[in-house]
């Protein structure tokens, strides 16, 4: 069974975590302004279609 040689620094294991929550951070702020976008009807990038516009007969 493989096992690792030598103990990963805190620096590099801190980085690692660092970069984890940069990512997290970004894909956040990502959806929170798509979100915004499509209550603001001010959208472009995907269609969206509400709730009072589906009385299609």
């Amino acid at each position: 069974m493989a096992v690792p040689k030598k103990r990963t620094s805190k620096a590099k294991s801190r980085s690692r975590k660092a970069n984890w929550k940069r990512k997290a951070k970004h894909a956040s702020q990502k959806a929170i302004s798509l979100g915004k976008s499509a209550l603001s009807g001010k959208n472009q990038s995907f269609i969206y279609i509400s709730e009072t516009n589906t009385n299609i007969t």
